[in-house]
């Protein structure tokens, strides 16, 4: 018997254009897929008789598929029961909704990512992407891992020593291979479960899975029939190149991926990828926005709480943001942050965190949480003891005037060059209206030396190659960060402003003429501030 799948190969507002495939099940039935909504993970799915299992149709539509049909199916049940080695619906269901394979994310949309990816490229061309490894502190104790953001995002695998591989065979089709560590019991009483071979079939949609081990063999295949070649492989990833080297444990896959590219006699194949994925993540879709606006929502509100809380020490007021936006939702702090009292908040990227906070001064933080690897990004300043001086208000009012107009320059008209610039002038008035005498090569060099944002989403410094001066997109997230940072000993400057530094920082989702500010929850107006504070003084009294 066969498994007829259609799948959406087009998408024009409500009309999808299908194809067939006619696929040999082994379960011995009939199944009809249809009604695929590229909004929604929502599908129409009659099934007559039989057990089903999808391992090599490519399941477009299949998460919302295959978690409503577990019960029924005979391969689904082997992971529930062995463990997956990221969250699922199955294992995490208060993390992660059916049909999702990362929090707000469904798995169609990461089959519509790579989709996007081989519209850019020629048939006949390979896209090689290497997950990031386990990084070690010292002997057996490892830092934290954190996936390769380009890896994560077309695939939503979290988990170290993997290698995807896209394939474009064919005209607005691909097959997409993924490789990965193995089922092993041993490890896994150790480290945990792994999703292993079946895992990243069922689970995340692979065409074709294997272990790790023989990715040599793998690649050396895949090369071997491709036209073009786009990588972009970091290096340093020790244990997968040891796969091809056993006995050169330093060399890097990037090295190794281009002996096998010579050796197939393939150089002039080699494209960029890094470019190009960049240009798909810079632009969010709706399912994207909605996980920022909660990274936004849990770390503004976290913010807000600090206000009305007194600390002593930056490393307190550090610990308590960290905790806030862990037991708010987040998965973790998005970034080492800044917790800077006093004039530490002169140095922009101050991570120490280890000062006192002394009553009379401000303290500035940049701080944010992850949420379902996407990530929040916002700076705050207040006053230690929860009241503005009177030249701490006038400077702080300055520094919020100028962002709250760069705000309502972030629209699609506008490019983050345009923006800046406007900002640097902005300063120029709002300066010399509080009493400083600076020309604009002093706001330029010292007193506002950073940009005035950046993109952001799975990193906090997300798509650094797409263009400044290219105007904004429908769909862009950036950050609207400027800062005033007076040196305490330039008789240049008032003295009563001297060692003071606040940015104000807030995350901004591109909709044409209208930016959807998503850190809204961390509030920044002086009233609010006070009041804020003001209450945690009568609540503690």
């Amino acid at each position: 018997m066969f498994v007829l799948i259609r799948r959406a190969n087009q998408c024009r507002d409500k009309n999808i254009t299908m194809r067939q495939y006619m696929r040999t099940c082994p379960s011995r039935h009939f199944v009809s897929m249809n009604a695929l909504d590229p909004a929604t993970t929502t599908t129409t799915i009659k099934i007559q008789s039989g057990i089903l299992s999808l391992r090599g149709t490519r399941c477009v539509i299949p998460m919302t598929y295959g978690r409503r049909c577990q019960a029924i199916r005979g391969q689904r049940g082997y992971a529930v029961q062995a463990g997956f080695g990221q969250p699922t619906f199955e294992t995490r269901p208060h993390m992660l909704k059916e049909g999702e394979l990362t929090p707000g994310i469904s798995a169609l949309e990461y089959h519509f990512r790579r989709h996007k990816l081989i519209e850019q490229l020629p048939v006949g061309a390979a896209a090689v992407l290497v997950g990031n490894e386990l990084k070690y502190r010292s002997g057996a104790v490892f830092y934290e891992f954190h996936q390769n953001p380009n890896f994560f995002y077309l695939s939503g695998f979290n988990e170290p020593r993997a290698v995807m591989v896209i394939e474009k065979l064919v005209e607005n089709d691909y097959r997409f291979h993924l490789y990965v560590q193995p089922k092993d019991e041993r490890k896994e009483l150790w480290e945990g479960p792994r999703t292993g071979v079946d895992g990243a079939l069922e689970v995340f949609n692979a065409d074709e899975a294997g272990d790790i081990k023989f990715i040599r063999k793998y690649l050396d295949d895949i090369i071997g029939r491709a036209k073009s070649i786009y990588m972009d492989i970091p290096p340093g990833n020790s244990e997968i190149a040891s796969l091809f080297h056993p006995h050169v444990r330093r060399a890097t896959m990037e090295y190794n991926i281009l002996e096998l590219i010579k050796h197939h006699k393939k150089e002039t194949a080699l494209r960029p990828l890094t470019r190009i994925v960049q240009s798909l993540r810079a632009v969010k879709s709706d399912a994207e926005l909605k996980v920022m606006q909660m990274a936004g929502k849990i770390s503004g509100q976290s913010i807000t709480r600090a206000y009305g809380r007194r600390f002593s020490k930056e490393a307190d007021l550090n610990a308590y943001l960290d905790y806030a936006f862990r037991i708010g939702g987040c998965e973790k702090s998005a970034y080492v942050p800044v917790v800077a009292g006093g004039k530490n908040a002169l140095g922009i990227h101050y991570t120490r965190n280890d000062d006192i906070l002394n009553d009379g001064e401000m303290v500035l933080i940049d701080a944010g949480g992850q949420y379902g690897g996407y990530c929040a990004d916002i700076s705050r300043a207040w006053p230690v003891n929860g009241k503005f001086t009177e030249p701490q208000k006038d400077l702080y009012q300055a520094v919020l005037n100028v962002q709250k107009e760069c705000i309502k320059l972030a629209t699609t008209s506008n490019a983050l060059e345009s923006i800046h610039r406007s900002s640097v002038d902005l300063f120029a008035i709002e300066l010399r209206n509080i009493g400083f005498n600076a020309s604009l090569s002093d706001i330029n060099a010292t007193l506002y030396p950073h940009y005035v944002g950046h993109h952001l989403g799975l990193d906090v410094h997300d798509c650094p190659d797409e263009p400044r001066r290219q105007n904004l997109k429908t769909g862009n997230v950036i950050t609207i960060e400027p800062g005033i940072y007076v040196p305490a000993d330039d008789q240049k400057f008032p003295k009563h402003f001297r060692g003071i530094g606040i940015r104000i920082e807030d995350n901004v989702y591109i909709e044409d003429d209208s930016p959807i500010v998503t850190s809204a929850a961390a509030v920044k107006e002086i009233k609010d501030i006070e009041q804020a504070c003001d209450s945690a003084w009568n609540d503690m009294r």
